[in-house]
């Protein structure tokens, strides 16, 4: 029995053993089974996030940030940001508002070039009406809030309003030298001009604009994606030949002929001096300030953005930064606030009429005006009939003393 018991022990023993050793067989496979599903499972995912990632690229929806676009900007970043346009939306309205109220009030205002003054005080005005308020609600919450379609009608009504006051500041520098070789009065045909020079300066900012929705370039969001703009960034031909275009037409040929013609305005004004240093200089030195002051906001407000914009397209990749490019962007915004100030502080008639608004008064009698003149004559025209003998030499105007200190005497620029 003792026999038995032993032989039924060894082979209970036996027994055991090969369930244990069955068992550890079965747990490592299956161990290495949830190994095996765990490591499918991560690679999976990770396949499943790079089709996604894969997806958005080739979708293109431009509001979605791409793997080579720069990080954005941080918290502060966006809330210095809404700062500045919150400060360009109240002044840009005001100073708008009150050029447009003092150009109602008072008459003698309406003239051919207080017309083109008026023209760039109303699309200033739209900016600060239709553009900066969303940037600075975008601004504020760190993200572009109307959708795709907003981002582009956005952007189109900017560059619109922008490109009109760009002309209509050439247009205005013209006039001002061509009031230099007309007569005194303003007539019927004078104003007509300056009717088709308002048209045209809008006509002229819709050719340029209406492209990006027909094909040319596109529009959609620039810098940190809390305003819209053309794409600066695609380096499609198509779009690059359009960021040039844009640059030549709309941006550099207005400063040429803003330099042209405040040049010429300064040769003929500097010729007059020589025959009347005492009333003339003075007159010159308030010319020199007026034109040095214009062309000088104009490169700060609008330069900075053009040389921004062709960075970004023809330069290398990541180069312009969300700081880079929202700073000349709030910089063309600020052209609202300082045009008004500017074009009324230097328009003597303006500002005549400004203070008059402010005290509540009448139309302002124009000082050093001879009384057979009437108060409804264009202040930026010259009084003398033979202003074309101007534009030929200073040495006829040497001899005609009397009339060029007539000529220094009632220019008002």
């Amino acid at each position: 029995m003792v026999g038995c018991a032993s032989v039924r022990g060894r082979d209970e023993s036996e027994s055991i053993r090969k369930e244990s050793h069955s068992v550890n067989t079965i747990y490592p496979s299956i161990e290495a089974a949830m190994v095996v599903h765990i490591w499918s499972l991560n690679i999976s995912n990770k396949d499943i996030s790079a089709l996604n990632q894969s997806a958005n690229v080739s979708s293109g929806d431009p509001l979605e940030p791409h793997d080579d676009t720069p990080p954005g900007l941080s918290r502060t970043g966006h809330t210095v940001t809404a700062v500045c346009l919150g400060i360009i939306l109240a002044f840009g309205c005001l100073n708008n508002l009150f050029v447009l109220l003092i150009f109602a009030r008072f008459r003698s205002l309406r003239t051919p070039i207080n017309l083109i003054l008026l023209n760039i005080s109303l699309s200033d005005i739209l900016v600060c009406l239709f553009g900066t308020p969303f940037s600075f609600a975008s601004s504020l919450y760190g993200k572009w809030l109307l959708g795709q379609s907003g981002c582009k009608w956005y952007a189109f009504a900017n560059s619109l309003f922008g490109i009109v006051s760009l002309m209509s500041l050439s247009i205005l520098s013209y006039e001002r030298y061509a009031a230099l070789l007309r007569a005194t009065k303003a007539d019927v045909s004078d104003f007509r001009r300056a009717w088709l020079c308002v048209a045209g300066s809008w006509l002229y900012s819709l050719v340029w604009t209406l492209p990006p929705f027909l094909g040319w370039s596109s529009y959609g969001p620039e810098g940190p994606g809390t305003t819209c703009s053309v794409q600066w960034h695609l380096r499609s031909t198509n779009s690059m030949s359009y960021v040039m275009c844009l640059f030549i037409f709309c941006l550099l040929l207005p400063l040429i002929l803003m330099i042209f013609c405040y040049g010429k305005i300064l040769f003929i004004i500097k010729g007059v001096t020589k025959i009347n240093l005492l009333t003339a200089q003075r007159r010159e030195n308030h010319i020199l300030l007026m034109v040095v002051t214009m062309v000088s906001c104009y490169l700060l407000c609008w330069m900075p953005y053009g040389v921004v914009a062709l960075l970004a397209a023809f330069g290398r990749r990541g180069l312009i930064t969300p700081v880079t490019s929202v700073v000349p962007s709030v910089l063309a915004k600020s052209s609202t606030v300082v045009n008004p100030v500017i074009y009324v502080l230097f328009n003597n008639q303006f500002y005549r009429c400004f203070l008059a608004f402010l005290k509540c008064q009448g139309e302002p009698s124009i000082h050093g005006q001879n009384p057979q003149h009437s108060s409804k004559e264009d202040p930026h025209a010259l009084r003398p009939c033979d202003g074309p003998s101007l534009h030929g030499n200073i040495k006829g105007l040497q001899n005609k003393e009397q009339h060029t200190l007539s000529l220094v005497v009632h220019y008002t620029p």
